[in-house]
């Protein structure tokens, strides 16, 4: 039972009002908390507290090596590299160049574990090369963006240190282990869906496949993929824990960039540096009002109401999943994906691990529902950078996604209802 419901109504009102009047997540949560805590006369030291406590936690300290190098490496000319093997590999097949961006993106999101960075870099490059070669501008922005959502499941995944921050005692490892298989699948799904499509429209045939040219491309791109493996291999073995694999992994970056690739000068390094201050400030006073925000919720026993209700109405494992994905597909829609993974895993984890879910497996299952919401209006960000790029307005680009959506939820329905999938590689490399 909530303890105050009038307090509850201050603090969603006051919340979902701001976030209407277009505020900014952040001040929108904190302003809620502090308004709700002052009204239930609790002193506001708590809610500094609080804030505090929340990033002073030393797995948090991965979050901002990961968002480093992330940023190092998309700067560096290795999404050209990548292109380029992608292009080796898939570029032969009907729509080769559609094919690319997805292969393309699924190396890219596993260095930069961001949609919005894959978009950005990848699409920059592959969606004007796409409209040049006779592909509508709707269909290259919408593949580049839906391929880019790999980026969150696929390690390492900034977000996935989030969900194991918030939902403690979840192995790090284990996520980045159990991102992979869900990543490749909607990945493979959209390449299939977009072979069938490029048949039917009738878009061009890359060149042949040549072994030759692969190997060489992969050759060259190779040094830009270490980074996975240095953060993947490394947590996954015991040398190194998430956050020592992601400070190794900037000092990779900085010197496979800038001493290796040199195709930008040392003086880019300023600018790399200020783009991921702007990112980490971001995402680290998101982490503070977050906690504070869902110290407060624990306290007015919210969670344990929604866990009632839902349980409540239906105590089966079915049930309970697919009410929790419609939930967090809509709130996805209307909210950042880091501030919900911040919010909500305190309320829904427990529920579903009481159905039987194992956290891992329901981690993976929020990266990806959430990870839709990136690209869904009316606030996706990836939609928006898409839009930029691609020269596409809003709604046409939106009716365009409808297909690409519908790949994603049977994606996330796959390995929601099929654990396994999620499950199996972590369960084989690390129980």
């Amino acid at each position: 039972m909530i303890t105050d419901p009038i307090a509850v109504t201050i603090l969603l009102a006051t919340f979902l009002g701001l976030i209407i009047l277009g505020f900014h997540i952040v001040f929108a949560i904190g302003i809620a908390t502090i308004v709700t805590t002052m009204y239930i006369d609790i002193p506001l030291m708590t809610v500094a507290q609080n804030m505090v406590k929340g990033v002073n936690v030393y797995a948090l300290m991965a979050v901002p090596f990961f968002i480093i190098a992330g940023e190092i490496m998309g700067s560096g000319g290795i999404s050209n590299r990548l292109i380029e093997f992608s292009n080796a590999l898939v570029g032969w097949a009907r729509g080769g160049l559609a094919q690319v961006n997805i292969v393309a993106s699924m190396f890219f999101g596993g260095i930069s574990g961001s949609s919005a960075a894959d978009t950005s870099s990848i699409g920059s490059v592959l969606i004007p090369m796409m409209k040049k070669s006779g592909y509508d501008s709707e269909f290259s922005t919408s593949v580049t963006m839906t391929s880019s959502v790999q980026g969150v499941l696929i390690p390492p995944s900034h977000n996935m240190v989030l969900f194991a921050l918030v939902a403690g005692g979840v192995s790090i490892g284990e996520l980045f282990l159990a991102g992979l298989v869900p990543g490749v699948l909607l990945g493979v799904a959209l390449m299939i869906y977009v072979y069938v499509l490029a048949i039917k429209r009738n878009y061009p045939v890359g060149d042949k496949f040549n072994l030759k040219i692969a190997a060489k491309s992969f050759w060259r791109s190779i040094l830009g993929l270490g980074t996975v493996f240095i953060v993947v291999g490394g947590v996954i073995s015991g040398i190194f824990t998430a956050t020592e694999s992601a400070a190794i992994a900037v000092i990779y970056a900085l010197i496979v960039t800038f001493f290796v690739y040199k195709e930008i000068p040392l003086k880019e390094l300023n600018g790399i540096l200020g783009r991921s201050i702007m990112t980490l400030s971001i995402v680290m006073i998101l982490v503070g009002t977050s906690s504070a925000f869902g110290w407060l919720i624990a306290y007015l026993k919210i969670p344990a109401f929604i866990s009632d209700s839902i349980l409540g109405f239906s105590d089966s494992k079915v049930v309970v999943l697919l009410i929790v994905l419609i939930l967090l597909l809509i709130l996805g829609m209307f909210m950042d994906m880091a501030s919900l993974i911040l919010i909500m895993t305190p309320i829904l984890l427990p529920i579903v691990t009481q159905v039987g879910v194992d956290p891992v497996h329901f981690g993976v299952i929020m990266m990806l529902a959430l990870g839709v919401g990136l690209v869904t209006p009316p606030v996706g960000s990836t939609l928006f950078i898409g839009s930029a790029i691609g020269k596409v307005s809003i709604e046409r680009l939106s009716i365009s996604m409808l297909p690409f959506y519908g790949i994603m939820v049977i994606t996330l329905l796959l390995i929601t209802f099929i654990p396994e999938l999620v499950l199996f590689i972590p369960k084989l490399l690390m129980k």
